[in-house]
């Protein structure tokens, strides 16, 4: 499946719109990551733990959203856009 944030593919002509398809995800925390994740909020810098629960999130969302394309008969998903 072709997955693009622009409003086309280059070299393809878009034939037919399927319709708007979406993927999401809610994670919530676990309480001994949270522990860790507070701990470092303390030290400053990056919060390793929310920062791979929110990777994993995303891609749970981009398989969903390519399921429902696929559902649709769709060749591509264009216009994608990410929002956290």
């Amino acid at each position: 499946m072709i997955v693009v944030t622009t409003p086309t593919v280059p070299g393809s002509e878009i034939a037919e719109v399927c319709g708007l398809v979406r993927g999401s995800s809610v994670r919530t925390k676990h309480v001994g990551k949270d522990l860790i994740a507070n701990l470092r909020n303390v030290a400053g810098g990056e919060i390793y733990e929310y920062t791979k629960m929110l990777a994993q999130a995303r891609e749970q969302a981009i398989d969903r959203m390519i399921e429902e394309a696929q559902l649709l008969g769709a060749d591509a998903v264009v216009a994608v856009r990410f929002q956290t």
